[in-house]
């Protein structure tokens, strides 16, 4: 039994220690402190006290009160993207490379080239074979 007690009274101190390191935790974080049943005011660091708060900016909501109405932000007139897509499309066109272009190497071949190059031999053949018969017919 003695056993048994000395397990329970070890287990109430580690319960113990666990309630003062959660409330060390709540009372840095600010959290709500359990005696007083209260919300503590979070204090502000002494980096903090010195900075103002940032003022209310009202970007789409426009406000029917007039002291709100002097914190709207006015609003943002489009910027002009002519110039910069004119300039995007000048930087776009390709610079000619050749100021003068040659229009007979441009002009396309005959569309028989290629059988007159084939039969260019053949006719060679032919015209030593005509010498050929012409002399003994003279």
């Amino acid at each position: 039994m003695v056993a048994v007690a000395a397990g329970v009274g070890r287990l109430e101190e580690e319960a113990l220690q666990r309630k003062e390191r959660l409330r060390a935790l709540q009372e840095k974080t600010g959290r709500k402190d359990k005696e007083e049943g209260k919300l503590k005011a979070k204090q502000p660091r002494e980096d903090e006290e010195g900075e103002k708060h940032k003022e209310l900016r009202l970007w789409n909501y426009v406000p029917e009160d007039e002291d709100l109405k002097r914190r709207r932000v006015p609003q943002a007139k489009p910027v002009a993207v002519e110039e910069k897509v004119l300039e995007q499309l000048e930087a776009a066109k390709p610079k000619p490379i050749i100021e003068e272009v040659d229009l007979a190497n441009l002009a396309p071949r005959k569309p028989d080239w290629d059988i007159k190059r084939d039969v260019a031999k053949k006719l060679e053949k032919l015209e030593k074979l005509e010498k050929h018969t012409q002399r003994p017919i003279a």
